[in-house]
C-alpha cells in the first residue's frame, strides 16, 4: 500500500495550498450561483472538495452548512467524491488495461463521473425528498496570502498520516482477516475457502456486470476500506505486487469490464468509517440506510450502462 502514498500525499498537498492561500473561501463564493441552481449553496462546495481527500472529514465538515436540508443533501452526495482511498484501485486497474497516457485519462474520468453523479443526485433530492430553497450564503472572505512551504507540508502530513495509520492498522488487520478467510478450511481450493463462499454468495447478483466471485469478494472486503479491494485481489489471486495483480486481472477481464469495476468502486457503498460518520452527523438510521441503498443501486445501474453503451460502441 505504500506504493500509493505519494499520489495521495500530493492530493492533500494541493488541497492544503488552496486552503492556506484563502482561495477556497472565494471559490465557494464564486460557485454559489451554480450550486444554488443545483439545490445547494456555496458553503457545500468546500466539504465536497475535501471529499477528494477523505469522505470522513468531508462529511464532518458539513456541520458548517446552516440549512438542515442543504446539510443533509451534501452529506448524502459527498461519498460520490473520489476519496484518496479509491485512487489505488483506479491506478491498479487503469494501469493494467490501458497505456500510461490512456490510464491518466481514465482515472481523471472517474473523478469527473463522481462530480456529475453528485450534481444529478443533489438536483434530484432537492426536487423530491428534500424540497425547498437553499439557505442564503453569507460569509466573510479572508484576505489572499501566499501559503508557506512549512504550513502546507504540515497540513499535508497531518492528513496523509491518517492514511498511513489506516494502512498500518485497519488495512493490516484486514489483510490478516483476508489471509485467514482465504486459507481456511486448510487445503481447500480458493473457491471453497471462506472468501470463495462469500464471493459465490454475491456472484449471481454481479454476474450481469461480468464480475466473478473474485471481484464480488473483493468488493465485500472493500467495505472495510476501499484500499482493501487491492489487497483482497492480491490474496484471492495468490500473487504479490501491483504488476502481478494487474496480470491476473487482464487474464480474466476485458478493458471495458475493468472500467465497469472502477465505476462500481467509485459509486457503491463507502467504507464503514464513512457510513458510521453519516449516521453520526445525520443522527438517523433512515438516511444512513437510504444512502447505502441508493449508492449500491446507482453503482449497479451506471456500471451496467458502461458495459451496454461501451459494447454498443464497439469497445
Amino acid at each position: 500500500m505504500l506504493v500509493f502514498v505519494p499520489p495521495i500525499f500530493f492530493t492533500f498537498l494541493g488541497i492544503s495550498i488552496l486552503e492556506d492561500s484563502g482561495y477556497l473561501a472565494r471559490a465557494a463564493f464564486v460557485v454559489d450561483r451554480i450550486m444554488y441552481k443545483l439545490g445547494l449553496n456555496g458553503r457545500a462546495f468546500i466539504p465536497m472538495l475535501l471529499g477528494f481527500g477523505c469522505n470522513v472529514p468531508a462529511i464532518m465538515a458539513c456541520r458548517s452548512i446552516e440549512g438542515e436540508k442543504d446539510r443533509l443533501i451534501t452529506i448524502l452526495v459527498n461519498p460520490l467524491m473520489s476519496c484518496g482511498a479509491r485512487l489505488p484501485v483506479y491506478v491498479l486497474i487503469a494501469g493494467a488495461f490501458f497505456s500510461a497516457r490512456q490510464a491518466g485519462s481514465i482515472i481523471w474520468s472517474m473523478y469527473i463521473l463522481g462530480i456529475v453523479l453528485a450534481i444529478i443526485v443533489a438536483f434530484t433530492l432537492r426536487r423530491t425528498l428534500l424540497k425547498g430553497e437553499p439557505a442564503p450564503f453569507i460569509m466573510e472572505l479572508p484576505t489572499y496570502k501566499a501559503p508557506t512551504f512549512h504550513g502546507s507540508i504540515i497540513h499535508m502530513w497531518e492528513r496523509g498520516v491518517v492514511f498511513l495509520k489506516k494502512a498500518g492498522t485497519y488495512l493490516l488487520g484486514a489483510a490478516i482477516l483476508l489471509w485467514f478467510l482465504i486459507t481456511f478450511p486448510i487445503g481447500a481450493p480458493p473457491e471453497q475457502t471462506y472468501v470463495g463462499m462469500i464471493g459465490h454468495i454475491v456472484e449471481p447478483v454481479l454476474r450481469p456486470l461480468g464480475f466473478d466471485w473474485r471481484i464480488g469478494a473483493a468488493l465485500v472486503f472493500g467495505l472495510l476500506a476501499k484500499e482493501v479491494f487491492v489487497e483482497a485481489l492480491g490474496v484471492i489471486y495468490a500473487v504479490e505486487g501491483e504488476a502481478a495483480i494487474a496480470t491476473a486481472l487482464t487474464s480474466s477481464f476485458t478493458a471495458l469490464q475493468g472500467v465497469a469495476i472502477m465505476v462500481f468502486v467509485l459509486i457503491y457503498v463507502p467504507c464503514v468509517a464513512a457510513v458510521a460518520t453519516v449516521k453520526a452527523e445525520t443522527g438517523s438510521w433512515k438516511w444512513t440506510i437510504f444512502g447505502v441503498v441508493y449508492q449500491t443501486v446507482l453503482a449497479y445501474v451506471v456500471s451496467l450502462l458502461v458495459l451496454v453503451i461501451g459494447g454498443a460502441l464497439g469497445f
